[in-house]
């Protein structure tokens, strides 16, 4: 169930003409996918920044010569990685291919500066959804309608309650998940932040990252939090910036648009682990909002899309859960609902309002797919079934 992954073609072919830069959350599977999928397709070598000696031969550039691949796991730590990678992938691209693995720092530091201009493509990896356990690979041209298959009930009924990282999925014990959740929290506030920031008030972060699951599939008030921990209002913005760049956490924009007086500041937020959300009708709208985010990011990253996700919400307090755009015009909206097949007066209000081509009302009944005013109800997993 878990050997492959869903963009591997993807950087095997990138590979071949540039470096390749994989990021993602803590314990997703970069490694994995990095040097025991990926690198066992080429003549390759791994190199981890922990490791010292495996550190010292690298900055020394000391490249073993009988080797196609190099693998450079959490070098994003060295101050000068950009740099120095330059110099490295510039003297021996036409010797050796780089694929460099890490989180947080990776997409910090690409948006500072130009010097690797040209040189790489950029991938987010995610964590397993429907479609990739299914193993359906998205073909379409974005724009058009999408296409929905049948499903295995039992991978949905995991991904629900056990998430989508590697290890939780793939052990199915409710313990293990509870001690693998803390554990997680643990290594990223005790170990990524402190790699990343100054940060001192290490025990009100933590607490933070617990509000956040509370507060999942919701609007983020970043006064409530800053209150509910008595810390400055730009703190806790910073904060959440932070475990946003860790990916803990991501959050929603409204789409903006003068046709329907939209909201601008206010964000939702959702959590990179559904399963840490209790309330069953939020972790479903996490569940689908995590999905639509590795269907963009996809989309993007390995195809070259302009496609984007945000929230629908006017100033009179209409909302819908989710729009995918693409070149920055209405796609997709999906309404999560948990058994009201009633269609939704806000959504087929913004279908109007932004002419949006495509609108699914999503269910957890099942056997539930119907047309009514050109939306679609549509059970929950058979549409998860046409993303990736």
């Amino acid at each position: 169930m878990l050997k492959n992954r869903y963009i591997q073609s993807s950087v095997l072919k990138d590979l071949q003409e540039k470096m390749v830069f994989l990021a993602g959350p803590r314990q997703v599977g970069k490694t994995t996918l990095a040097r025991d999928i990926i690198g066992k397709k080429l003549s390759s070598c791994y190199f981890l920044w922990d490791k010292i000696a495996q550190r010292t031969q690298a900055l020394q550039g000391e490249w073993p010569s009988d080797k196609k691949l190099i693998i450079l796991d959490e070098f994003h730590k060295f101050r000068k990685w950009k740099s120095w990678i330059k110099g490295e992938y510039d003297t021996l691209k036409t010797n050796y291919r780089f694929l460099l693995t890490g989180s947080a720092r990776l997409a910090v530091y690409r948006r500072g500066g130009d010097s690797l201009q040209g040189r790489y493509h950029y991938y987010r990896l995610h964590p397993f959804s429907l479609a990739e356990l299914e193993g359906k690979i998205y073909s379409q041209k974005p724009g058009q309608e999408l296409e929905f298959f049948n499903f295995n009930n039992k991978n949905f009924e995991l991904l629900n309650k056990f998430g989508g990282f590697p290890e939780p999925l793939q052990k199915q014990n409710e313990k293990h998940l509870r001690r693998w959740h803390l554990e997680r929290i643990e290594k990223i506030i005790n170990e990524d932040v402190r790699d990343l920031t100054l940060i001192q008030d290490i025990g009100n972060l933590t607490l933070l990252s617990k509000l956040l699951i509370d507060r999942a599939s919701s609007i983020c008030s970043i006064n409530s939090l800053a209150e509910d921990l008595h810390v400055h209002f730009n703190t806790i913005s910073k904060w959440i910036y932070i475990l946003e760049e860790l990916y803990y956490c991501f959050r929603l924009s409204p789409f903006f648009s003068k046709k329907i007086l939209s909201v601008r500041k206010e964000k939702k937020i959702y959590l990179w682990d559904w399963s840490q959300v209790e309330e069953v009708s939020l972790r479903i709208e996490n569940l689908v909002a995590q999905h639509l985010l590795k269907f963009c990011h996809y989309l993007k990253d390995a195809e070259g899309w302009d496609v984007d996700l945000y929230y629908l919400r006017d100033q009179t307090g209409r909302e819908v859960d989710f729009l995918v755009t693409l070149h920055d015009q209405p796609w997709l909206a999906i309404e999560v609902k948990q058994n009201d097949t009633e269609l939704s007066r806000a959504l087929l209000y913004f279908k109007e309002k932004l002419k949006i081509p495509y609108c699914y009302q999503l269910v957890l009944k099942d056997d539930q797919d119907f047309i009514k005013n050109d939306i679609r109800v549509i059970t929950i997993k058979k549409f998860l079934t046409a993303l990736l």
